[in-house]
């Protein structure tokens, strides 16, 4: 597929995930046949190593592969179909972070445009203060040695982080990263408020909106967001637009994101679909030159 094809860029779809082993060689040419590049962060060990096998084995210069342990993969637990919705419950299998394994994995490829996806999830936070306070300490110390192997390599981060706005914004304003990597990365699935979206972007970070604005009303933060600090995301193969029924989300989805972010702050998609892809290309470092689709009409 010619690079010059490209229109979206979904920054955040993890065709490197069970959902796509039967076929995701065959979901991502679908997604390149529509216009679209795919970034493939992981969530453990064995993610991270299939998300490269994938950006390897394509070669292409708009598939890509990022690094990274998940906060919830630090505990051994269900996730339930409040959050997997039409995809299956599954039990977190326990990793302890090794930065080693994660470094030589980085060596290894030069198709590695990211750490991710790392952050801080209290989706799950105990009751009881104490244990509360370990959960808490033991994702933060996590997130923390990530973010210094992001900047060791030069690479930016691809940021999740559920109900901890304030503790992520308190741990970023204290790492290398800010200083070190530009732009540093990408707020993934960006829920928090103006408030902190403002502190976000003023330490360098761009916001990533996936299928969450068809779910959660964010039209007042999204208006908000300056468009050349957006990235398109679909989360695949999770967040489906609900227009789709119980279909199990994919790249090529991204499209629905970019019409609605349009929508929302009156631009033509074609827009949307330019200056994201842009944005794309500078914070990933993405070797191929993105299209400009005419603005025109």
């Amino acid at each position: 597929m010619s690079e010059e094809k490209i229109r979206f860029i979904d920054t955040h779809g993890h065709v490197n995930f069970s959902a796509f082993k039967d076929d995701g060689f065959n979901v991502i040419e679908r997604a390149l046949t529509g216009g679209v590049g795919v970034i493939m962060p992981g969530s453990q060990i064995d993610t991270s190593r299939r998300a490269v096998e994938y950006a390897e084995k394509l070669n292409h210069p708009y598939i890509r592969a990022a690094v990274g342990l998940h906060p919830i993969h630090l505990e051994d637990i269900e996730v339930d179909s409040d959050e997997v919705e039409n995809q299956p419950k599954f039990h977190t299998r326990k990793e302890e972070f090794r930065e080693a394994s994660y470094e030589d994995l980085i060596k290894s490829s030069d198709k590695i445009v990211a750490i991710g996806e790392v952050g801080l999830d209290y989706w799950r936070l105990s009751k009881d203060e104490k244990e509360s306070s370990v959960y808490k300490a033991r994702q933060i110390d996590v997130l923390n040695s990530q973010l210094e192997l992001a900047s060791q390599y030069g690479l930016p981060a691809i940021l999740h982080c559920r109900k901890a706005h304030d503790d992520l914004l308190s741990v970023l304003e204290d790492a290398d990263i800010i200083k070190e990597v530009f732009p540093p990365g990408v707020i993934h699935c960006y829920t928090g408020g103006k408030k902190q979206l403002k502190a976000f972007l003023s330490l360098g970070f761009y916001i990533g909106y996936n299928g969450i604005i068809f779910k959660m009303n964010l039209d007042d933060v999204i208006k908000a967001t300056p468009l050349d600090r957006i990235l398109l995301e679909t989360d695949s193969p999770y967040l489906t637009p609900p227009f789709l029924g119980n279909a199990r989300n994919e790249p090529m989805n991204v499209k629905y994101v970019a019409e609605k972010i349009a929508e929302i702050k009156g631009v033509l998609v074609e827009e949307v679909a330019n200056q994201t892809t842009d944005n794309a290309a500078k914070v990933f470092k993405l070797n191929a030159k993105p299209l400009h689709l005419s603005t025109s009409g």
